[in-house]
């Protein structure tokens, strides 16, 4: 029963958290103890709060999840979960997430809230529009990167917002994708917009993301405000790790049929993984020891 509790969670999803320690990294606090505790713990926070919307949506979803050849395993669907046990949990981590925000500061709270009342409209409501459930996705991420400055009361970058904003469009589009293909004729009856979508369409709005998430990155680095921000005009070395990573995950969305779930693809793809290490080195090298 246990670690059904724990499936539901779904702890491996919480690596889509770290975006809350953009600002950190990106600001130059992560030096200063304090911030990074504080910023932690943020992670943390957001981690409870999206447990709680993967609680939530699995509830929505049980009937449909029976249904999905991956899906079923899901520890509501399946059974070993109780839906009253599984609505006990997700208020549980909700109170817990929501009153440690508090605690943090009162613009922390009410960006957690916004971001789990934004989840909540797209369980019931925002899913079922056509390109606006991608952009909820890719919303809910720039609300991860907010929410990290407003912990430890830094501005929040528009170039980190955008930037997030994009690639999130990015991986939202690509699972969209995936799903279409795996589930063929299937699709629409496991996830209604699948039947709004189509892969050639799908595949032009990547490839308007694509080039959106490479400019942006590349203007962002050679920014003259930027540059005087941050103190270094060279985090522009950090630039082919970028647009490896992406024509990587092209790769295996095009090629391996792979991308339902970026965090597996992250965690399951060695060169992927090496990419992201090694970016997020460079980028500590050239914004705190260069």
């Amino acid at each position: 029963m246990f670690v059904s509790f724990v499936k539901l969670a779904r702890p491996s999803q919480w690596l889509k958290n770290g975006v809350v320690l953009a600002a950190l990294i990106f600001s130059g606090e992560a030096i200063h103890t304090v911030a990074t505790e504080i910023a932690v713990i943020a992670v943390f926070i957001f981690c409870l709060l999206s447990s709680s919307v993967y609680i939530l949506n699995d509830l929505i979803d049980c009937d449909k999840d029976r249904r999905h050849p991956l899906k079923k395993d899901r520890p509501i669907a399946s059974g070993r979960v109780s839906k009253s046990a599984a609505m006990v949990y997700c208020a549980g981590l909700l109170v817990i997430a929501l009153g440690g925000a508090w605690f943090i500061n009162s613009s922390f709270f009410v960006v957690s809230l916004l971001f789990f009342g934004l989840n909540l409209s797209y369980s019931f409501w925002l899913k079922n529009i056509v390109i606006v459930d991608a952009m909820s996705i890719a919303v809910g991420f720039v609300i991860r990167a907010y929410a990290g400055a407003f912990a430890i009361g830094v501005p929040a970058s528009k170039w980190l917002l955008i930037n997030t904003l994009f690639l999130a469009l990015f991986l939202a589009f690509g699972k969209r994708r995936h799903e279409l293909v795996f589930l063929e004729g299937d699709a629409a009856s496991h996830r209604t917009i699948l039947s709004k979508y189509s892969p050639y369409l799908l595949d032009q709005l990547i490839g308007v993301v694509t080039a959106s998430v490479a400019v942006v990155y590349m203007l962002y680095t050679f920014s003259p405000e930027v540059s005087s921000k941050l103190g270094t005009e060279n985090l522009f070395v950090t630039i082919p790790f970028v647009v490896y990573g992406i024509f990587r995950y092209l790769y295996l969305i095009h090629k391996e049929e792979r991308g339902g779930s970026p965090t597996e693809v992250l965690i399951s793809d060695r060169p992927i993984l090496i990419n992201v290490i090694l970016w997020l080195a460079t980028v500590v090298a050239v914004l705190y020891i260069a």
